[in-house]
């Protein structure tokens, strides 16, 4: 009888021991998944970063043809007396001696 109780004992440490394995590697493997898609170095880190990057590159190629685009104007500025002629006329309301300069006003209603 006794030996059927220590047997009995024996079997139900196992059984307990098997569970608590079973859970640790359940809870390991959670951790695990949860480290694998939201870590620093995780799956959407990742996707994050990857849009970032792209969100980056169109930013760079913007601002690269602002600057050639402005360069142009640099260069035009710098050697074409008809341009500038023409923006001191329509920005500034610049004449030449002799002209007269009118301002259209628009008709509100």
């Amino acid at each position: 009888m006794q030996r059927k109780r220590l047997k009995g004992r024996h079997s139900q440490s196992i059984e307990i021991q098997k569970k608590l394995v079973r859970g640790v590697l359940i809870l390991g493997a959670i951790v695990l998944l949860i480290i694998f898609f939201w870590g620093d170095h995780g799956v959407y880190q990742l996707y994050r970063l990857r849009q970032e990057k792209a969100d980056i590159q169109k930013l760079i190629v913007e601002l690269r043809k602002e600057k050639q685009n402005l360069e142009a104007e640099k260069t035009r500025l710098e050697t074409d007396f008809e341009y500038i002629e023409r923006l001191a006329r329509e920005r500034y309301r610049m004449a030449k001696k002799g002209e007269k300069v009118y301002k259209v006003i628009p008709k509100s209603e």
